[in-house]
């Protein structure tokens, strides 16, 4: 069938449009097949968060009373009285136990009887000595007026002089006595036992009944313990000893209450560790000896607790700060690429196209937990941490 003229003019030029876009087609389903696009990269990020980093020590540590007394007897005999049970408050000179006192009563009133004794001795042997004292006048005057011999003169002399020995010997006696009863009063004080200071009672090692006996040892009565404060005992390792120092900052918490926060100050750090004690020579540690065990030196640390919910040789988990940055931009650590002669670390940023473009920031404090960013960075910008898997 032959077309017109006119129509045989743009059919040629719509046939060839045709074949074009089909072979077009042809085209990108061949590419598709055999060489198919690469996805855009994909990234692990994390944003800049406005937030608190801390630098700590972590050590374990032990709760101990701020002060710790046991309490003896310095007298020997049965126990009468034990008027304190265990867990009971006591104030400083309040009784909390008794001696049977009768031979220190009798040692005392024994005491007082020789010294009654001397001193009465002691007026005999004065009014002894006066006499002396006026027969060797009236002999010396006798003597000079040539009325009596030399004889009865160096008699009577001697007799004064004898006189007066005495007297000082006694005078001695009398003060030794004297000493003899104060001793006795304090020995009988020894029977009546006073809480030295205001605490607890954490132990009670005596029973009422019970017969101590002080010449050997001091018998222990009753443990008492200052517990409105405790001292927290904590072991520091010798690679981290040398970046703590008194005064710094310290919180911890203890096993029954874990997600209570008990905020102090380091007081102390004791300057040589437990096992000195054990050494021979203080400071000595033989090489063998101090390269099998791990050195820890205490540190010291007190806390209020006047709610008593801190109690002894309870385990305290230890936090030393360091040192610490708040309302700081944080990022994790991962994200800092390597740091730059000026100090600045190069980190990657994630666009808004999705595409991560380097950028140099200012650190400050940097550690595992995250990095302080001091310039560079923006809260809420995304930082590039790695890359996804897949």
């Amino acid at each position: 069938m032959l077309l017109p003229k006119k129509t045989r003019k743009y059919a040629l030029p719509m046939a060839l449009a045709a074949l074009a876009a089909l072979a077009a087609l042809a085209a990108i389903g061949i590419k598709s097949r055999f060489f198919p696009s690469l996805p855009a990269p994909a990234y692990l990020t994390a944003p800049a968060v406005v937030g608190d980093l801390q630098d700590t020590v972590l050590a374990s540590g032990v709760v101990k009373a701020y002060k710790l007394v046991s309490v003896g007897a310095q007298a020997s005999g049965q126990i009468k009285a034990l008027p304190v049970a265990l867990g009971d408050r006591v104030k400083q000179g309040q009784k909390i136990a008794e001696i049977d006192s009768m031979t220190q009563q009798n040692a005392l009133r024994a005491a007082q009887a020789d010294l009654a004794n001397f001193r009465a001795q002691l007026r005999a042997a004065q009014a002894a000595a006066r006499r002396a004292e006026l027969a060797f006048e009236r002999r010396q005057t006798m003597f000079r007026q040539d009325a009596g011999s030399r004889e009865d003169y160096e008699l009577a002399e001697a007799d004064m002089n004898g006189g007066r020995a005495n007297v000082a010997a006694l005078a001695a006696q009398i003060d030794k006595s004297t000493i003899a009863v104060d001793t006795a009063k304090v020995n009988l004080n020894y029977t009546r036992i006073v809480a030295p200071m205001d605490g607890v009672v954490v132990a009670v090692v005596a029973q009422q009944g019970q017969t101590v006996n002080a010449n050997q040892a001091a018998p222990t009565i009753i443990k008492l313990a200052r517990m409105d404060t405790v001292t927290i005992k904590t072991q520091i390792s010798e690679a981290d000893v040398t970046r703590v120092k008194a005064g710094q900052h310290v919180f911890f918490t203890i096993l029954g209450e874990p997600d209570r926060r008990y905020n102090t100050t380091l007081r102390a750090i004791e300057p040589a560790p437990d096992t000195v004690l054990q050494d021979e020579t203080a400071g000595g540690g033989a090489a063998s000896g101090a390269a099998a065990n791990a050195i820890y030196y205490n540190g010291l640390l007190d806390m209020p607790n006047r709610d008593g919910k801190l109690r002894i040789s309870m385990t305290a988990q230890v936090n030393i700060v360091l040192n610490e940055a708040k309302n700081a931009i944080l990022i994790p650590a991962t994200a800092l690429g390597r740091r730059g002669q000026d100090g600045r670390y190069t980190v990657r940023v994630l666009g808004k196209d999705g595409t991560a473009q380097p950028r140099r920031i200012r650190v400050g404090m940097n550690i595992p937990a995250g990095a302080q960013v001091l310039e560079g960075l923006a809260a809420g910008e995304k930082v590039v941490t790695g890359e996804a898997a897949g």
